[in-house]
């Protein structure tokens, strides 16, 4: 059976009130929320390399440029790491509408503690920013997909007008976050992210109304009986990542940063491969759910490297913006972080066209497809970038170069990402639900920390290498998501006979 429409607190159906360009109106209250959650991360991330790496004397913390990329690659992969811990707690205790109100508070205050101008305080409001994020972003996305029915075809293009309206967030904060630090440094650029956080959470306060109860409940509370079993979960975690730091220490030679800095990069890999694992052994799993948890991974392996090649615009292009690029336009000095705004700039302009698209074609091509030609998109972005590296040799390149490549990301990001959020509400097995959001973001999470690894093993490689050879890899998964789309459509359409029900996009 589909999901039932929601409802308001007077029993009158949600889809009756005034809607928002065709859709629910709790959409306006949940892309709001998520616009503003977006400006505080981006602002902060636009910075952040350019803070870890700068030089004492200039406000930053004076670590060389592989280290930093490392750093900002492996944070990045923490943040959506610890979506799990936000997509069980959503899913067993407290429900997706408080996890996200809790979360908003923690990023809020680790946005506070990065204007802190001591470098201890740093590192607490990074990790504070990441365990926030964890609680916010898988279930706030998760809401969304509450909003509709399970054959609603206005899902993706839903998903697609709350993809454009988020980015908004991303698009200003590089340029007010990065016009501020470089007019007062460092933490003033930090210090107007909190406020952008601030701002999110009286936005998704207010709007609770039109949300007709969309993360209220706690779809599988945890029982007292459960508990002790929980407990021994959390400690078996708690033991298999510190075996994980025995083994980057082991590698690495080292106590310090760089183990650290692998272990998470081990962590973030082998989650999902443990997440897919104890969904589809469940019992709490249905035959019939069964079916589209392995339509899921070739997908979820597309996204991946989808995320590894997007998410380098915090480490590797922000270093080819600094370093190999000619900034100076119209007279004026652009700043590295500018080039940041370039994706949500396009996003906004071409998400409309996408949501239009989709609807139009009744969601045409099939959802597998779509990451096919997202993926395909993000890795002939690196091959363009390779090749302009080649042409320029030891020179700076155009500025208009990155301004081509974050535009083709963009094209490959519109047909892979909101159509991934609208895929994982609709495959996810019910028992999951946030969790399995949880499971959409550990893909980001394991792409950059794939990128962790590869920015120290490469260094020294010209850019000429590391992104063509990327872009090579990158290709060759697509082509072989593409090849095994149908296998993916079988098993969903199989799931949906044995359900009586029909999933959209399949």
């Amino acid at each position: 059976m589909s999901q039932s429409a929601p409802s308001s607190s007077d029993g009158t159906a949600a889809g009756s009130e005034r809607q928002f360009f065709g859709h629910p109106r709790g959409l306006m209250t949940l892309f709001t929320t998520e616009l503003w959650e977006r400006f505080s991360y981006y602002g902060m991330r636009a910075i952040l390399l350019l803070y870890i790496t700068g030089a004492v004397v200039d406000g930053g913390l004076g670590y060389g440029d592989a280290t930093g990329e490392a750093i900002v690659a492996v944070y990045g992969s923490a943040v959506y790491l610890l979506s799990v811990v936000g997509g069980w707690l959503a899913d067993r205790v407290v429900g997706a509408r408080r996890s996200v109100l809790y979360g908003g508070i923690v990023i809020a205050a680790g946005h506070v503690s990065l204007a802190i101008p001591l470098e201890a305080c740093t590192w607490l409001g990074l990790v504070l920013v990441a365990l926030g994020t964890g609680l916010l972003k898988p279930n706030v996305s998760a809401m969304v997909g509450e909003l509709y029915d399970r054959d609603d075809p206005r899902r993706d293009s839903g998903f697609s007008l709350f993809y454009m309206g988020i980015n908004i967030g991303s698009l200003t904060a590089p340029l007010v976050v990065g016009s501020v630090q470089r007019a007062w440094g460092f933490h003033a650029g930090f210090s107007v992210a909190a406020v952008g956080m601030g701002v999110a959470l009286v936005f998704f306060v207010l709007g609770r109304r039109y949300l007709h109860g969309a993360g209220d409940t706690v779809p599988n509370p945890v029982r007292p009986e459960e508990r002790a079993a929980i407990v021994r979960i959390v400690a078996l975690v708690l033991a298999a990542v510190a075996v994980l730091y025995l083994v980057a220490v082991a590698v690495s030679g080292s106590w310090g940063g760089g183990a650290f800095v692998d272990t998470l990069s081990y962590v973030a890999l082998v989650t999902p491969v443990v997440y897919f694992v104890v969904m589809y052994r469940s019992p709490k799993v249905t035959d019939a759910e069964r079916p589209r948890l392995l339509a899921y991974i070739p997908l979820f392996v597309a996204a991946m490297l989808f995320w590894m090649i997007f998410e380098q615009a915090a480490t590797t292009l922000t270093t080819f913006a600094d370093d190999r690029t000619d900034r100076s336009v119209l007279g004026m000095e652009l700043s590295p972080a500018f080039f940041q705004s370039i994706n949500p700039a396009s996003i906004i302009l071409l998400a409309p066209v996408f949501a239009w698209l989709w609807r139009r074609t009744n969601g045409r091509p099939p959802t597998p497809y779509k990451f096919a030609m997202g993926l395909a998109l993000a890795a002939l972005s690196f091959l363009f970038l390779a090749g302009a590296s080649a042409v320029v040799g030891e020179g700076l390149a155009p500025a208009w170069v990155l301004v081509v490549v974050y535009v083709i990301q963009t094209l490959g990001e519109l047909c892979l990402s909101p159509v991934g959020l609208a895929a994982t509400t609709l495959l996810a097995p019910r028992a999951f639900r946030g969790q399995a959001m949880a499971l959409w973001f550990l893909a980001n999470a394991s792409g950059q920390a794939i990128t962790a690894q590869v920015v120290q093993a490469t260094t020294g490689v010209s850019d000429t290498a590391y992104f063509g050879w990327t872009g090579v890899v990158a290709l060759v998964v697509a082509g072989l998501v593409w090849a095994v789309s149908p296998w993916v459509m079988r098993h969903i359409r199989s799931a949906d006979e044995a359900e009586g029900v029909r999933t959209a996009g399949a």
